[in-house]
């Protein structure tokens, strides 16, 4: 039954703003913060923009998983950062990510990329363990400096792997296809990840076509023990036709059916988190990209449903 005394125009699903974490595991919150862009800013109005299109999901009820993730989700709002330095925006959210990650089972809305390093460090500190990790993009985010800085939001899987916050063998990029030096592109695979480029991906939507990608995730998992698995969706992933409105948009990419197909075959995973990164607004046309934002957070919440209504009846 619907809350609709406290339904929150301005929530991800018109959830409830602040609900009480044993009532509502499942949290949104955003982390709106474009700093490190290199190329076009914006997405710091993505967490808004992806809000406001998910209105548009009216019952919640997945078509695929079906499930319905609102009963469990609240919204927390945006989290309260700096605009000011990259250092200065991880100080301050690296102490509110402890309290969150034992209250709810997050997914954050960017923000640019270089988000997901500290909430890495966070969900490895929280479960004691490397995390395997999910990563659609265009980019390989494996280069060892930011245009002469030392992080950025082409840095974080790099960093995250040298940091030891994942584990090798069970991190997954898919969609990779933007220029960049071989030992930038090639990284993740050379440390023992998969990789799958978009022109690997090209041609293949349904179950059928994606089932041995699907399944090599699954080997990978299963060798390592089945580790907690991270989620981290830049939605330039998708090909511009798709998603217009990003930073660093690169032709020649994934379609939306694409995506969706994965997100709803490994839904069932030991998924920890998701963020879904780089919506900008400002180059976004009849909320084309915001849309594919909301839809793909709304299939991961509706896996994440499930599970949490398969623990309350066993």
């Amino acid at each position: 039954m619907h809350d609709f005394a406290f339904l929150s125009d301005s929530s991800f699903l018109r959830v409830p703003r602040q609900a009480a974490p044993a009532e509502r595991p499942l949290a949104i919150a955003g982390i709106a913060w474009d700093g490190s862009t290199t190329n076009r800013p914006g997405a710091r109005f993505g967490p808004r923009a992806i809000r406001q299109a998910s209105h548009m999901l009216c019952d919640g009820i997945h078509p695929v998983l079906d499930s319905n993730p609102t009963p469990l989700l609240t919204d927390l709002g945006d989290l309260l950062l700096p605009n000011t330095s990259l250092a200065g925006m991880r100080a301050a959210l690296a102490p509110q990510l402890p309290a969150l990650l034992a209250a709810h089972h997050m997914v954050w809305l960017g923000g640019d990329h270089s988000i997901t390093l500290p909430i890495l460090r966070a969900l490895a500190a929280h479960h004691g363990q490397p995390l395997a990790v999910v990563h659609f993009d265009a980019h390989c985010d494996t280069w060892q400096d930011h245009f002469g800085e030392p992080s950025g939001h082409g840095t974080w899987v790099s960093e995250a792997i040298q940091e030891g916050l994942v584990h090798r063998s069970c991190f997954t990029q898919l969609g990779i296809r933007s220029a960049g030096d071989p030992a930038a592109t090639r990284y993740v695979r050379d440390q023992g990840g998969l990789l799958y480029t978009a022109r690997d991906l090209r041609g293949r939507e349904s179950s059928a076509q994606l089932a041995e990608v699907v399944q090599a995730i699954r080997q990978r998992l299963d060798a390592q023990g089945r580790p907690p698995v991270y989620l981290s969706l830049d939605i330039d992933c998708l090909d511009p036709a798709f998603a217009p409105g990003t930073g660093t948009p690169e032709p020649a990419g994934m379609t939306s059916a694409q995506v969706m197909t994965l997100l709803e075959d490994l839904a069932d995973l030991d998924f920890v988190g998701m963020d879904c990164v780089e919506v900008a607004p400002p180059y976004d046309h009849a909320e084309i990209t915001a849309s594919a934002a909301a839809g793909f957070i709304w299939t991961y919440l509706a896996g994440r449903a499930r599970a949490v209504s398969a623990r309350r009846a066993g």
